[in-house]
C-alpha cells in the first residue's frame, strides 16, 4: 500500500530522548517500509527513517532556536500532504489539524489519538466525524460517540530492549516530574520499601510540583533517591533492565503509558496505580500488581522477586510488539481503503 504517516513536529522521529507519539510513528513506519509498503513520513527534517521523508521543518520545534509558534507550521504540513492526497492509498494522522481540512479533501485517512480526552470535547468530534484510532480502551470513555474504528495498543521493535533474567537492586522511575506522573509516591514508595529508586527525568528545581511535592521529601529520602537525568538508547535499556521493578504511580487517566512496556520488554515488572489503560497493560499478579495506595506498592515490591521475568517478555512479545501493531494498522488501512472505494463507486 501507498501510505502516509502524519507526525507531530514538536520533536524528531524518533525522538532523540524522551517523547511517545513521535517514537511509535517511528515504529510503525519502520515496520510498514520492512513489510514492503511504500511509506511517507511527513515530519521535521532532523527524523531518521528508510521511507521517504518529506520535511516540514528543518528541526524539530521543541529544538529549534527561533520556535515561537507551532501552528504555521502544522498548517504548511498540512498544505503538503493535501496538495495532492491521490498519491496515497491511506493518510495516517497522529495530529490534530487536519479535521477541517478532510471536508474539502475526501480520501482514505484515520487519526489516532495519543492524548488523553475529556466530555468537553464530544462537539468537536460530534462535528468531525473522521475515522480514529484509540490507544486502550479506556482512553474512549469520555467520548465513546467518537468514530473509532478499533483500538491499537503501541508496539516496540522485538529487539530493542535486553531481557535479563536476573531482577536489579533498585526501583525505577522514568517520566516528567508531574502532578499526574507523581513522583512524589515513588519517593515515598521507595523510602518505606528501603529499596534504592533511581529517577530517569529531567529536574527544573523551580518547577512548581517539584518544589511543592519532591522537594520536601528528599531531606528524608536523601539515602534512597538517585537522579540520573533523562537517558536514551543503551542507557535506557540499562536502567530498565537492570530494575528490580518500575514504578507508575500515576494519577490519571493515562490513555498507554509506553514506559510499562518498555520495561516488561526487559522482563521487569511494573507496579501501577489503577488509573486509565494500566489494567488493560498489566496483567495483575503476572506482568507486575496494581495496586491503589502508597502501602499496597510497597507490599508489591515485596512481593515482585516472586514474578517470573521470562513471563513478562513472554507477554510483551505477544501483546505489544512492533509487528502485531502494524499488522492491526495494515489490516485497518485494508478494510478503510475497501469502504471508500465502495462508497465512490455509487
Amino acid at each position: 500500500m501507498r501510505i502516509a504517516q502524519v507526525a507531530p513536529l514538536y520533536l524528531s522521529v524518533p525522538p532523540k530522548l524522551s517523547g511517545g507519539t513521535e517514537r511509535v510513528v517511528s515504529y510503525l513506519t519502520e515496520e510498514l517500509v520492512a513489510q514492503g509498503h511504500e511509506v511517507t513520513l511527513f515530519a521535521s527534517g532532523d527524523s531518521e527513517t528508510r521511507a521517504k521523508l518529506v520535511s516540514v521543518c528543518p528541526q524539530a520545534l521543541w529544538q529549534a532556536k527561533n520556535y515561537v509558534e507551532a501552528q504555521p507550521h502544522f498548517q504548511r504540513m498540512m498544505e503538503l500532504v493535501f496538495e495532492d492526497v491521490s498519491r496515497f492509498d491511506v493518510i495516517h494522522f497522529h495530529t490534530d489539524f487536519q479535521f477541517p481540512l478532510l471536508r474539502s479533501q475526501p480520501c482514505t485517512n484515520v487519526t489516532t489519538w495519543h492524548m488523553s480526552l475529556c466530555p468537553e470535547q464530544r462537539a468537536f468530534f460530534d462535528e468531525y466525524r473522521s475515522p480514529l484510532v484509540s490507544i486502550s480502551d479506556d482512553q474512549r470513555l469520555p467520548v465513546l460517540e467518537a468514530n473509532w474504528q478499533a483500538t491499537i495498543y503501541h508496539g516496540l521493535p522485538r529487539d530493542l530492549f535486553t531481557f535479563r533474567k536476573e531482577p536489579g537492586d533498585y526501583l525505577a522511575f522514568i517520566g516528567r516530574p508531574s502532578v499526574h506522573k507523581r513522583l512524589d509516591l515513588a519517593v515515598r514508595i521507595a523510602c518505606q520499601a528501603k529499596m534504592k529508586l533511581k529517577v530517569a527525568a529531567p529536574i527544573n528545581p523551580e518547577d512548581e510540583y517539584y518544589k511543592q511535592y519532591v522537594r520536601p521529601l528528599l531531606d528524608e529520602a536523601q539515602d534512597w533517591v538517585e537522579f540520573i537525568g533523562e537517558v536514551g538508547g543503551r542507557e535506557k535499556d540499562e536502567f530498565f533492565g537492570n530494575a528490580h521493578a518500575l514504578l507508575f504511580p500515576v494519577d490519571w487517566p493515562e490513555p498507554f503509558g509506553l514506559v510499562m512496556i518498555e520495561s516488561l520488554a526487559c522482563g521487569t515488572p511494573v507496579i501501577a496505580w489503577r488509573n486509565g489503560s494500566v489494567p488493560e497493560v498489566i496483567h495483575d499478579g503476572r506482568t507486575g500488581f496494581i495496586v491503589d495506595t502508597v502501602d499496597e506498592a510497597v507490599q508489591a515490591v515485596a512481593r515482585v522477586s516472586g514474578l517470573n521475568r521470562e513471563t513478562c517478555h513472554q507477554i510483551f512479545e505477544e501483546r505489544f510488539d512492533a509487528g502485531r501493531m502494524t499488522h492491526e494498522y495494515v489490516e485497518l488501512y485494508q478494510r478503510l481503503a475497501s469502504l471508500s472505494s465502495k462508497q465512490t463507486s455509487y
